[in-house]
């Protein structure tokens, strides 16, 4: 009896001790036994707030926000751009136009820095005002001017006139000598003739520049010429002949620019060879150079191999396809025009359609889809097959008597100083109608159409550039126009 006595209290005393003890393991308390307290892992990226104010119901501002890592944002209403990598941001706004009236930023440039865990603001309040422009004419007339450009950041407006001169104007008055003349070797009958120049990347310490023009034997020849020792006259013994395409049934369509993109290379809009219909199939046939957009290299040109072939243009060492194509499906390509990484090819139609394309300029291999459409709807057809076709932006129909035109004259985006509301707007012309008008390429697709109600210009033929970046409007009757702001804003 005694023993089991002893046995009942040696037990509970047993049991209080080992609670006693698992109490003293688990550190005196409750909880997750042997985890030590963690704090959260730090922020790594940080936010910014942009506040976009002061724009009437239905008008989207124009805000770009750039970073670090390559970061781009286009905003065109208040947003708050999250998981930003810390560093400085710049935040540019540009004006925009909606009908008569334009908005413009405070501020147009700031910069924000970002960092981890936080909430940056920027803050953009436009302001409407009025915007008229006005046509300004710069001079004298001039003989079938076709063009008109200069170097970045040259005090002298070339004009290019198609019986194959090249005339200087500078401070106002026209040069006596010509720049350079190779009338003895242009072809002028129909829509030929010296239809476009452009200046080397490099022209401030190579000299070089380059002409498209029509030969006797109605080739489209694109030739690299130089400058000489001589101030204000080009080397005419200096011809290098980089291109010369074969483009002998008809006297239209021969398309007519050269330019260089913001790659460096250099490109060539060529017509489908002319007729109605392109008849010969040229357009869609990527065995032939006609109805196409080129890109070639010219940096190292000589007289035994004037270009090479970039090795990111889409059909190199392809069978049965010309490496020099960039673009395919165009009719008559008369003017494009790079901004940027963009590329906008106004491309003439046939009878109904005018039409503008739009794509990355490093968009390879794409087919506008002539002659299988004219604009976005099937030509000469019921129906059509689209598959593979890229179809244009912006188009427009003749209309009953052409009363909306019948012969787009492309142009270029304003990038100039002088009126910055204007920033980013395609301008445009149509042979047929000589008015002026703009659009606004955007994420929404085309906004802000406007028809500037500018009379004078009569048939507009081109559009060109200076060395500042001012636009200007090329006219049948020989006379050129700057663009202006108008009186009163």
């Amino acid at each position: 009896m005694l023993v089991d006595r002893v046995r009942m209290l040696i037990l509970p005393l047993a049991l209080v001790l080992l609670y006693v003890l698992l109490l003293a393991g688990c550190g005196g308390g409750g909880g997750n036994p042997g985890t030590p307290a963690t704090s959260p892992p730090a922020a790594t990226t940080g936010s910014l707030q942009v506040s976009i104010t002061a724009l009437p119901a239905g008008v989207n501002g124009a805000v770009r926000v750039t970073g670090p890592n390559n970061y781009s944002q286009d905003l065109s209403s208040t947003q708050l751009l999250a998981n930003l990598a810390p560093g400085s941001y710049s935040v540019a706004a540009s004006s925009v136009t909606l009908g008569s009236a334009t908005y413009t930023p405070t501020p147009a440039t700031q910069s924000v820095v970002v960092t981890a865990g936080a909430t940056a603001s920027a803050a953009v309040a436009y302001a409407g005002a009025n915007l008229s422009l006005a046509l300004s004419d710069i001079g004298p007339s001039f003989t079938s001017p076709t063009f008109v450009t200069a170097p970045p950041g040259d005090d002298r407006l070339f004009v290019v006139e198609r019986r194959g001169v090249v005339r200087v104007v500078r401070n106002g008055a026209v040069l006596a000598q010509p720049w350079i003349d190779i009338s003895a070797n242009v072809f002028t009958t129909g829509e030929g003739g010296l239809l476009s120049m452009a200046f080397d990347p490099n022209f401030a310490s190579n000299g070089y520049f380059y002409l498209y023009y029509t030969d006797p034997a109605q080739n489209i020849v694109v030739e690299r010429y130089a400058s000489s020792p001589t101030p204000n006259l080009a080397d005419p013994t200096s011809a290098l002949t980089i291109l010369r395409v074969a483009h002998p049934q008809f006297t239209n369509h021969f398309g007519g620019l050269v330019a260089f993109g913001p790659d460096g290379m250099l490109y060539a809009g060529l017509g489908d060879g002319g007729g109605a219909g392109d008849p010969f199939g040229n357009a869609q046939n990527l065995n032939v150079l006609l109805g196409k957009l080129l890109r070639v290299d010219v940096r190292t040109a000589t007289s035994g191999q004037p270009y090479t072939i970039p090795s990111t243009n889409p059909y190199l060492n392809q069978p049965g396809r010309r490496p020099e194509i960039w673009a395919a499906g165009l009719r008559n390509p008369w003017r494009y025009a790079f901004d940027g990484e963009q590329l906008y090819i106004a491309d003439v139609g046939q009878d109904a359609r005018e039409e503008v394309n739009l794509a990355s300029s490093s968009q390879a291999g794409l087919n506008y889809g002539w002659d299988i459409l004219e604009g976005s709807a099937c030509y000469d057809a019921t129906t059509c097959d689209r598959n593979g076709l890229t179809l244009p932006v912006f188009e427009y129909e003749h209309g009953a008597n052409d009363v909306n035109g019948c012969s787009i004259t492309g142009g270029y985006v304003y990038r100039g100083p002088a009126i910055p509301e204007l920033a980013g707007r395609y301008f445009y012309s149509d042979y047929c109608r000589g008015y002026i008008k703009s659009f606004f390429a955007s994420g929404a697709g085309i906004v802000e159409q406007r028809d500037w109600n500018l009379t004078g210009a009569g048939q507009v033929v081109s559009f060109g550039r200076d060395g500042a970046g001012e636009l200007y409007v090329v006219s049948a009757n020989g006379r050129i126009f700057k663009l202006v702001r108008g009186s009163g804003t």
